[in-house]
């Protein structure tokens, strides 16, 4: 009488290890392009979301404007004379104004000085930010400005980028920044202006901007046009009756 001994020979166990091993090489091939789809779609979408909310926050900051006066340095530089003038000025690369929207409170904060301006990009390009200040009173504001002697119409000084500027729109092919102005005459149109040093608030404010690369998968940083409500002189006393 023969007895058998059944088992698993080593060819066949060799066969079992290489099907385990090409399922597990399936599996996390399978789980890497799962995962790797899924932060791509996550990156664009925190893209996206960040694109339009910079939109929504450069509405809100110009919109929040308020009319405050500035104690601005006056006379030859060193000399501690000063002189009051409304707080707002912009050029085509720089805006400055105190406003009631707080990138950290919302409008729920208090007024802040703000500092929205263009600087170079990391790698080519350039990118919008602000600077944030808040807004404690004229002599807070006149450390941004200084009086002009030839026309004593205020200057604000350079913008600078810190460690706590915000950036609201990075990798741009331009960016530049337009003021609306009163029409002259009845019959002639409002018009918009690169540089704004009049002492009235304009009518609006335009801000340009382009993708420098350009995705149509992904939300696109566009102009964005905030209408300025305020239409009073700041510079005509006012009380209630």
């Amino acid at each position: 009488m023969r007895h058998s001994t059944r088992g698993v020979t080593l060819l066949e166990l060799l066969i079992v290890v290489t099907l385990l091993s090409l399922l597990s090489v399936a599996m996390f091939t399978a789980m890497r392009i799962g995962l790797s789809a899924f932060t791509k779609a996550d990156d664009k979408l925190m893209a996206n979301r960040k694109a339009a909310g910079a939109q929504r926050i450069l509405r809100s900051q110009i919109e929040g404007v308020v009319p405050v006066f500035a104690l601005c340095a006056a006379g030859d530089p060193g000399s501690n004379s000063t002189a009051r003038t409304p707080f707002f000025g912009g050029t085509p690369a720089a805006l400055h104004l105190v406003s009631t929207f707080s990138l950290q409170e919302g409008w729920r904060g208090h007024p802040q000085i703000l500092e929205i301006f263009v600087i170079p990009g990391e790698d080519r390009g350039v990118r919008l930010v602000v600077n944030e200040t808040p807004y404690t009173g004229s002599l807070s504001a006149g450390r941004f400005c200084r009086i002009a002697p030839q026309d004593g119409l205020p200057q604000f000084l350079p913008a600078q980028a810190r460690a706590q500027s915000f950036v609201l729109a990075d990798k741009l092919a331009y960016c530049r920044l337009a003021y609306l102005a009163e029409a002259a005459g009845p019959t002639m149109p409002e018009t918009w202006q690169p540089v704004w040093n009049k002492l009235i608030l304009p009518l609006a404010v335009r801000i340009e901007m382009a993708p420098l690369d350009p995705d149509p998968s992904e939300v696109q940083p566009i102009s964005v046009t905030a209408p300025v409500y305020l239409r009073r002189d700041p510079t005509v006393p006012y009380g209630d009756f």
